[in-house]
């Protein structure tokens, strides 16, 4: 399904921010298969990407998100980069705990690692946070304690 586009891409040619968009679209919607995703997200990776095509997929993905309301107007959303090869700590999280402990409201994403030693959502699980949680749960949880963990899986769940 992501032929045309791979190819595109593969021949060093940037896609548009509709043409992103359009593919995010269809990968949200569950209908690729995760090989061709595959394929599809390390090319874009050789070629580099452009502005249109980073705004594109972000746009797309936005239609897709889960939303997490909140009455608080000191709302910080946050997330950690994710594999970074540094070998540090998972400092989003604890960014977020310390933020939220001197009285900001934060609404932290995060996943599983994948590959460094720990993604939020594992450190989060250690401390006995339910990380997948209702947004129910979770907007209580802003609303009461000003702090919740956003798992990306239930945020994004193509």
């Amino acid at each position: 399904m992501l032929t045309e586009t791979l190819e595109q891409i593969e021949s060093g040619t940037s896609l548009t921010q509709e043409e992103m968009a359009d593919t995010i679209d269809l990968i949200m919607q569950g209908v690729c298969a995760e090989d061709d995703i595959r394929d599809f997200l390390l090319a874009l990776v050789a070629k580099g990407e452009t502005v249109a095509e980073i705004a594109g997929a972000a746009g797309a993905m936005r239609k897709h998100m889960t939303i997490l309301e909140s009455s608080r107007d000191d709302l910080v959303d946050t997330c950690g980069t994710g594999g970074d090869g540094s070998g540090t700590f998972n400092i989003s999280t604890a960014a977020a705990i310390v933020a939220a402990g001197s009285g900001i409201a934060v609404a932290k994403h995060g996943n599983r690692s994948i590959t460094s030693k720990t993604g939020s959502a594992d450190v989060l699980s250690e401390l006995g946070v339910n990380i997948e949680a209702s947004v129910g749960v979770m907007q209580q949880s802003l609303e009461e304690a000003g702090i919740c963990f956003c798992f990306a899986p239930l945020f994004h769940p193509a």
